[in-house]
């Protein structure tokens, strides 16, 4: 009995010893758990914070000099520079250019000879056409003094009457003939003048369209052949022809004074005047054309500048154009206050930038910068009133 006593008690589960076991390689799992969750929250938070924000979309607008008479303006056109007395000079006749005396820039006169085609067959045409008008004028002189002797026998009863119709006849016939040769004359006079290119009026050469040596023909009638020669304008007739919306030309009356700026001159500024309000609509742009003329023009001025047209209130006195000079301007609704401080915000890498500015004078709708911008920046057209340097935006329209 004792025996098997102490065997039972070897055979007991020592409590104690399981737990020190436990406490000991028994691993944490809930708390790995628990951190490796938390770290994913936190990644997903960081790493897709600014997909879950709302981003706000803006409106980019330009920094630009703007002139006081814009002020004044009721209404702004593009259009494009157009000489109103233009001509693509040709031939009336076919041949190869033998002769160009003109290039890109030169002034011609009316009546002055540009061009020359090869005439040799025209000039061969004109002498045998001199050739048969002094044939029948010598002639006629032999026909006359055969009439004169026939009309005088005939009047004594010298000769027959058939002999002194035959006579009359004949002198009839050659003064046909001299009408005849006056007319070949004449026609080999114009073929010959036709080889001639001349310049239709005082003006400018544009564009040289053919080089010596090629062939020249009326309407171009041949794929391998030039219609044109050169083309020409003349540049005291240059004005503005701009588009209006019809829902504007209200706005626009003839003599109306305007203010011409040239894309290619931005700082230049034209005086003109509304010239005419072409007296038709345009179904396609729903728009009317309108010709504006300068009232003084330099050199600078050519056909098919693209130009901006000011339609103004009231006149711009002698003064106030010698004096003008442009602003530096943005639209008012750019610049915000912050802290009793004017404010813009530029777009960098899509994200905004504060820039503290200092204003000036309104003109119109847009307000002067005297520091902070230039000209030709980019910059929040409406900034949402809680933008901060920073933040990300979405560029409308990208």
């Amino acid at each position: 009995m004792s025996t098997k006593s102490a065997d039972l008690t070897a055979l007991r589960i020592n409590r104690n010893k399981e737990e020190d076991l436990s406490d000991g390689r028994k691993p944490p799992w809930k708390l790995i758990v628990f951190l490796l969750v938390v770290a994913i929250i936190a990644a997903s938070y960081f790493g897709l914070k600014d997909r879950f924000t709302s981003i706000p979309e803006v409106e980019l607008t330009t920094v630009s000099l703007t002139y006081p008479s814009q002020e004044n303006a009721v209404l702004t056109a593009s259009g494009y520079v157009v000489a109103q007395q233009k001509a693509s000079v040709a031939s009336k006749g076919t041949g190869r250019l033998v002769y160009l005396g003109v290039e890109e820039g030169d002034k011609v006169s009316k009546g002055e000879i540009i061009a020359r085609l090869e005439d040799s067959d025209v000039l061969a045409a004109l002498e045998k056409a001199h050739a048969d008008l002094e044939f029948a004028v010598a002639d006629s002189v032999e026909a006359s003094q055969a009439f004169a002797r026939e009309e005088a026998m005939y009047a004594r009863k010298l000769t027959s009457t058939a002999e002194f119709d035959l006579a009359s006849a004949r002198i009839n016939k050659v003064v046909a003939s001299i009408k005849g040769a006056r007319a070949s004359l004449s026609g080999a006079q114009v073929s010959l003048e036709n080889t001639r290119i001349r310049a239709p009026f005082d003006g400018t050469v544009l564009t040289k369209d053919a080089d010596v040596g090629e062939v020249v023909a009326p309407f171009a009638s041949s794929a391998n052949s030039r219609g044109a020669v050169v083309t020409m304008a003349d540049m005291s007739s240059l004005e503005v022809e701009a588009d209006v919306s019809e829902s504007n030309i209200t706005r626009v009356k003839v003599g109306q004074p305007c203010e011409i700026a040239l894309d290619a001159y931005p700082e230049i500024r034209y005086q003109g005047f509304v010239h005419k309000i072409v007296p038709t609509a345009d179904r396609a742009k729903a728009t009317v054309l309108t010709k504006v003329r300068f009232k003084q023009k330099d050199e600078r001025v050519l056909p098919e500048m693209s130009a901006k047209v000011l339609f103004l209130e009231k006149e711009i006195s002698n003064e106030e154009q010698h004096n003008i000079r442009p602003l530096l301007t943005v639209p008012t609704s750019s610049v915000i206050l912050r802290d009793d401080k004017s404010v813009a915000f530029k777009v960098r890498d899509e994200r905004a930038e504060v820039v503290s500015v200092i204003t000036g004078a309104a003109v119109g709708t847009r307000v002067e910068i005297l520091e902070g911008l230039t000209a030709g920046e980019k910059i929040i057209l409406h900034p949402p009133r809680d933008l901060t340097t920073g933040d990300r935006v979405r560029i409308k329209g990208n």
